[in-house]
């Protein structure tokens, strides 16, 4: 079967994003998955240049810089004259978890111009919280790692200890890692003089601090799906994560797809008992020392990596949404076992700390047939000559920083 054939190609998209990160193979993903559809896609983008931007299958680019830091009122109002640009209505695919939160609670106001899962409207920001996703699970009996939300430093060292070193500290909230980040991203902390180091004294920035379940005794875990009303799953996809950069706590750098229907099951059934609609990017880590599959995130939006999965029928999660918004049947079928997913310039670092840390080459070092590659494409092969150019100023950039620190250079507040 041809997806394309069933799309509704008179109904567009909008890559919907908050914040800055034009760097972004999700956003890429969700360009071409749709254009190659033949359904004119329009993008949301820091710049004119960005990886996105410079794709052929984006039909209209809206260059939008956007902080977090901006009024709720000012972002609805400027998704709205997009909407009107565009000129009918359009079905936008959140990247970020705060594009994921600003549709769900202001669905009432955007429905002048955009088609949107209905999702109960407050149910997002609870599921990107990091401490209110831990207590709903708690309510429902889904396991998770223990976690604590503290809110001063006496309550920080008392959950570490508690807790017991090493310990993973993550942003709180959805909004809260763009206005007053806690860490850039998720961190393990080793000890507690360099927790201690990292939050000095005065007032601790929003944050959770989750236990670390020991990499030899576990295994990193991803659900995407995509659920229609009622949070009825549409389709369901299960992979292994094999290396991620950072090392243990970052990005997927190299996933594989494999059917797990105890997991699906879980997700699925989640989903459905709390009314979920809409994609979703679920983390899970299996323990081993329990045998259970801990959730560990719940990303109310579409995943960075979704293009690792299909089913039988070529329906991705952004091609489930597109057709279950337009009224249409969205096909069922297994999902395609053993596609692999690579982003091959964080690929290649986590594959270094792989050899440093265990003496031996990684598994799954060679792309395989029915690999998606998140840059490079055949059909499409501007955004990866815009990634490499974008990653060669980061790079000299940060060696530029680090030779003028070490000479004791003044210009410190410019270097991240």
């Amino acid at each position: 079967m041809n997806p394309g054939s069933s799309l509704d190609r008179e109904v567009p998209t909008l890559l919907a994003k908050i914040g800055s990160y034009p760097q972004h193979h999700g956003g890429l993903g969700v360009v071409r998955t749709i254009g190659r559809m033949g359904v004119p896609v329009h993008a949301v983008v820091e710049d004119r240049f960005t990886p996105v931007a410079v794709s052929r299958h984006v039909t209209r680019r809206f260059v939008w810089p956007t902080t977090g830091l901006e009024e709720p009122r000012l972002l609805i109002e400027t998704l709205l004259s997009i909407g009107r640009a565009i000129g009918s209505p359009c079905i936008p695919v959140p990247t970020d978890d705060e594009a994921g939160v600003l549709l769900a609670e202001n669905s009432d106001r955007l429905a002048e111009c955009f088609l949107l899962p209905p999702t109960p409207s407050g149910l997002p920001r609870l599921l990107a919280s990091k401490a209110s996703l831990h207590k709903l699970c708690e309510k429902l009996g889904v396991p998770t790692p223990r976690t604590r939300a503290p809110a001063n430093r006496d309550e920080l060292v008392d959950a570490a200890r508690e807790l017991g070193y090493p310990v993973v500290l993550k942003n709180r909230e959805a909004w809260t890692r763009l206005r007053a980040p806690a860490v850039g991203s998720t961190t393990m902390v080793r000890n507690e003089q360099t927790l201690l180091a990292r939050y000095p004294a005065g007032p601790l920035p929003p944050l959770v601090m989750q236990e670390y379940i020991p990499r030899e005794q576990a295994e990193d875990w991803i659900t995407h799906l995509y659920c229609g009303a009622g949070g009825a799953p549409r389709v369901v996809f299960t992979g292994l994560k094999l290396r991620s950069w950072p090392p243990h706590a970052g990005v997927t750098t190299r996933a594989v797809a494999l059917r797990n229907p105890c997991l699906a099951k879980l997700a699925g059934e989640l989903c459905q008992r709390i009314g979920y609609s809409g994609p979703a990017d679920l983390d899970w880590r299996y323990d081993r020392r329990d045998g259970r599959y801990k959730l560990v995130d719940f990303n109310p939006r579409t995943g960075a990596q979704f293009r690792l999965f299909e089913n039988v029928h070529g329906i991705d999660v952004v091609r489930a949404m597109h057709l279950d918004l337009t009224g249409r049947h969205v096909p069922a079928g297994p999902e395609v076992e053993g596609r692999m997913f690579v982003a091959g310039q964080l690929d290649l670092p986590s594959v270094a700390a792989w050899l440093r840390e265990e003496h031996q080459l990684p598994p799954a070092l060679l792309h395989g047939r029915g690999t998606e590659r998140a840059w490079l494409s055949r059909d499409d092969p501007l955004p990866a000559a815009a990634e490499a150019i974008r990653l060669a100023s980061t790079v000299a950039h940060r060696i530029g920083c680090s030779l003028n620190l070490r000479l004791g250079g003044r210009r410190r507040a410019s270097c991240p």
